[in-house]
């Protein structure tokens, strides 16, 4: 205990974190401060201190997900904002874990071997998330079932508008032409496929390698009568053949790996026609390259990893693709994820009675921590805009915000 104190003393700062151990022994943490959380913690049983301090970046996690630790007041969204906020990435903070240099470089080397993402363990991967009840994913995303950063205009929160403001700053980036064909990969229950048909009439090739979003998909598109001109496919990315004017990638570079990056770059070269624009939105990290912290690698995204820039634009400088545009979401992400948690708070009885309160506590979790890491910690999302010639696109930018009002005049 007395090392899990020491570590505590030394992380919180400011805000107060009262930890009540086993035996009932209050132990206080941090001064006061209006602008951060007030938490009080309780550990269940005498073994919570020694697991935390042996792996803290799991431990924590699977006493949480055991009901091992309870909040006499606060939450679990509470307390890791507590924790990002006073180690912020731009006060030099994430470094929380005392296991070590050797331990942290072993864990980086099992990382990297995990990311290595062959065809066979992609699918396995995706499977693992996304081939959940779809009854759960509807009771905490927007109408179309947009599963990734939404994209805020403006205060008011709705994340149907914002979700629909996505797709359309997207759309802008891809300078669409009627009749273009466009490759969709990781296309999700097919949101995206379907918005780009019905406001720019192009036809469209979705790929995913979740059975679950593939039924939903191509359902989707049979109720819109577009199943002619919006197709969706069990396909891994690689194994893809044709031309494509334009290539869109939403939420799904993530599961790539690093050593997968120059093929993936490669791959969409090739698909590409000559006047060819790839728009590639991902979670990303400021800074250097890193690794994924165990408890989503086994738990919520086995296999998946959010890459730096700098491996993002090396990978795809050694294919010759060009990169004509890059935006960095900072904010919008951790908007997303409030909303999210906040529905799948509200939605409790409802995902215990789908799973049980073991699961419940694994997606409070999930959210909870992944919008701390957006608000305080390095991730980010990047989109970036790819072109095989520089003649391409237009010469300035006008034309993504002319066609980013004209699809967003066509929301509803």
């Amino acid at each position: 205990m007395w090392i899990l104190i020491k570590l505590l003393t030394r992380l919180i700062q400011h805000g107060r974190l009262t930890l009540v151990a086993a035996n009932g022994q209050s132990h206080h943490f941090g001064t006061p401060h209006p602008d951060y959380p007030d938490v009080t913690l309780r550990f269940a049983d005498a073994h919570v201190a020694r697991d935390i301090v042996r792996n803290p970046r799991l431990g924590f996690g699977e006493a949480w997900l055991d009901g091992r630790l309870v909040f006499d007041h606060g939450d679990i969204a509470e307390f890791l904002a507590l924790f990002r906020k006073n180690a912020s990435w731009e006060a030099g903070g994430e470094g929380l874990d005392p296991r070590g240099l050797i331990r942290q470089l072993v864990s980086s080397l099992v990382a990297r071997l995990d990311h290595l993402n062959w065809e066979r363990r992609s699918k396995r991967n995706v499977a693992h998330h996304y081939d959940l009840d779809d009854r759960l994913f509807d009771l905490f995303l927007d109408a179309d079932r947009q599963y990734s950063c939404a994209y805020f205009t403006d205060d008011h929160g709705d994340l149907d508008r914002a979700q629909a403001d996505k797709k359309a700053h997207i759309a802008a980036k891809l300078a669409l032409q009627p009749g273009q064909r466009v490759l969709d990969i990781g296309c999700g229950w097919g949101g995206m496929a379907l918005y780009l048909n019905r406001v720019a009439d192009v036809d469209v090739l979705g790929i995913t390698l979740s059975e679950e979003q593939l039924k939903v998909a191509r359902a989707r598109a049979a109720a819109a009568d577009v199943a002619d001109r919006v197709r969706f496919e069990l396909m891994d990315y690689r194994a893809v053949t044709g031309q494509f004017d334009r290539i869109v990638s939403v939420g799904m570079f993530e599961h790539v790996g690093p050593r997968n990056y120059q093929r993936f770059f490669a791959q969409a070269k090739e698909l590409l026609t000559e006047e060819g624009v790839m728009l590639l939105h991902s979670i990303g990290r400021m800074g250097k390259p890193g690794t994924t912290d165990p408890f989503t690698a086994k738990y919520i995204f086995p296999g998946g990893y959010n890459p730096a820039l700098s491996e993002i634009v090396a990978a795809s400088e050694k294919t010759r693709l060009i990169l004509t545009d890059c935006e960095v979401l900072r904010l919008h992400y951790a908007h997303t994820l409030d909303i999210w948690l906040a529905r799948t708070n509200a939605a409790r009885d409802k995902i215990i009675a789908l799973y049980d309160e073991r699961f419940f506590r694994l997606w409070q979790f999930y959210l909870a921590g992944a919008a701390g890491a957006f608000r305080y910690g390095g991730l980010v999302n990047f989109q970036l805009q790819f072109a095989r010639n520089r003649n391409a696109l237009p010469l300035t930018r006008d034309y993504m915000l002319a066609a980013e009002h004209h699809y967003r005049a066509q929301w509803g």
